[in-house]
C-alpha cells in the first residue's frame, strides 16, 4: 500500500492573510520618532513587509549603524505590543479567508504559516482571529534565516513530510515569490497585499489571484500537478 500523499499549502501573514499595513506603519513611525527621526513614508514601510524586523529597518535607513537598526527594531516590537492592547486594534481578515482554508483543508491539505513576524506576534494574530489550531506548521522571521531565503519552507516540508511538488507557497510579495523559488515549490502570488502584481510575477509567481474566493482553485492546480500559469 502507497503513503498517503501529504500536500501542503503554506500562507504568508501580513498583506496575505491579515491586513496589517496601519498597524506597522503606525508602529515603524513611532520607533523613527523614538529616535528623533522623521516618519519613513508608508509606501517604504509597506515595501519591506514580509523581512526580518532587523532587515527593514536596515532597508528602511541604509546610512544608519547596526546600533540604530537595534534600536528601531527594539523600538517597533514594544509599539507593535503596545497596540495590541488597545481596544481599538484593528489587524483585519481579507475577504474570503475563513472560507479557503476551510476549503483546503476538508480537501486534506495541511496548512502552514511563514512570515516575517516574530512568533509572539504571529500567535497574538492568530488568537486574535480564531486560526490558532488551523495551522500545522508556524515559520516566524526570528527562527532563522528570513525571506527570500528557503529556510522557511525547507523547515515547513520537513515538518510535515510534504514533498517540493505537493507544497504551495501563497503570499502578497516579491520575497514570497523569491522564497518559493527558492525552495522549489509552486508560488502563488495574491493581488491585493504589498507588492504590485507585475513585480509578484517579475519575481517568479507561478500565476495571481485578485480575491480570495480564487485561492483554493490556484492551490488545488498547482499542488496537483498541472500548470499553474
Amino acid at each position: 500500500m502507497s503513503a498517503e500523499r501529504i500536500r501542503l499549502a503554506v500562507f504568508d501573514c501580513d498583506g496575505t492573510l491579515v491586513d496589517s499595513q496601519h498597524a506597522i506603519v503606525e508602529a515603524m513611525s513611532y520607533a523613527f520618532a523614538n529616535e528623533g527621526l522623521p516618519a519613513p513614508p508608508a509606501e517604504a514601510v509597506r515595501r519591506v513587509i514580509g523581512l526580518p524586523l532587523l532587515e527593514c529597518a536596515t532597508r528602511l535607513i541604509p546610512s544608519g549603524a547596526p546600533a540604530l537598526w537595534e534600536r528601531l527594531s527594539e523600538a517597533y516590537k514594544q509599539a507593535f505590543f503596545a497596540q495590541r492592547q488597545r481596544p481599538d486594534h484593528h489587524e483585519p481578515l481579507f475577504d474570503g479567508v475563513a472560507a479557503a482554508l476551510d476549503a483546503i483543508e476538508s480537501a486534506g491539505w495541511l496548512l502552514g504559516i511563514a512570515t516575517g513576524k516574530a512568533r509572539r506576534g504571529l500567535l497574538a494574530v492568530l488568537e486574535r482571529h480564531g486560526l490558532e489550531k488551523r495551522f500545522v506548521t508556524l515559520q516566524c522571521g526570528d527562527m532563522g534565516p528570513g525571506k527570500p531565503h528557503p529556510a522557511m519552507l525547507e523547515r515547513a516540508m520537513a515538518e510535515t513530510g510534504a514533498a517540493l511538488a505537493d507544497t504551495v507557497m501563497i503570499g502578497d510579495t516579491t520575497f514570497d515569490m523569491l522564497m518559493a523559488r527558492n525552495a522549489g515549490v509552486h508560488a502563488v502570488g495574491v493581488e491585493w497585499g504589498y507588492h504590485p502584481p507585475d513585480e509578484l510575477r517579475g519575481a517568479g509567481a507561478h500565476t495571481l489571484v485578485g480575491a480570495f474566493a480564487h485561492v483554493r482553485e490556484a492551490v488545488f492546480r498547482c499542488g496537483g500537478g498541472q500548470s499553474c500559469g
